[in-house]
């Protein structure tokens, strides 16, 4: 048993204990000997590990605030799978939070990588991109760019989605023949 966190509530004379446990756990003597020395009402609660870190908080790998310590509510299940279509590293120690279980942001990033792929063209194939034909090398989904050799000076260029999947027009429809002149000044 590991004591997460201690509830009073003074108005009704309780104390809520929150707890975690590999396993279910019988408590009901403890419960009867802590409430009969502090004269109070006790209730303990086991908790997941997910619930164990939103009471605790911390900081994530992203160096940001636990997700589930600031924004998320609801604990919807993860993947494995979903860490390799955001092609992650299926190591256990890269995608595990602070609790040990999979990432939560690996869920809720889930469908931005989905459209990304729908839409974008697969690694290996031949596109026109705003410096020139090439092939396609990579993808860089947060940014919203794909990475194409160029066939001319076999340089790598991060060009916009939209300037390699979509016709010439859609592209300079979106983004300007301003766009164009300032990749030609570089």
């Amino acid at each position: 048993m590991k004591v997460t966190a201690v509830d009073y509530l003074s108005a009704e004379n309780v104390f809520v204990v929150y707890f975690g446990a590999p396993h279910r756990v019988d408590f009901r003597a403890l419960v009867r000997d802590l409430g009969g020395r502090l004269k109070a009402r006790v209730e303990l609660r086991q908790i997941g590990p997910r619930d164990e870190a939103r009471l605790q908080g911390g900081i994530g790998p992203c160096g940001r605030d636990l997700c589930c310590a600031t924004f998320l509510k609801d604990f919807e299940p993860v993947s494995v799978r979903m860490a390799k279509d955001q092609d992650l590293p299926v190591n256990p120690m890269r995608i595990a939070g602070a609790c040990g279980r999979l990432m939560c942001c690996l869920k809720y990033e889930h469908p931005l990588y989905q459209d990304f792929r729908k839409d974008a063209p697969p690694i290996g194939s031949t596109v026109t991109s705003p410096d020139g034909p090439g092939t396609v090398i990579g993808h860089n989904v947060p940014s919203d760019t794909v990475v194409v050799k160029l066939s001319a000076d076999g340089q790598a260029r991060a060009c916009p989605k939209a300037s390699v999947c979509g016709s010439r027009k859609a592209y300079e429809s979106m983004h300007g023949k301003a766009g164009k002149a300032a990749r030609e000044d570089q």
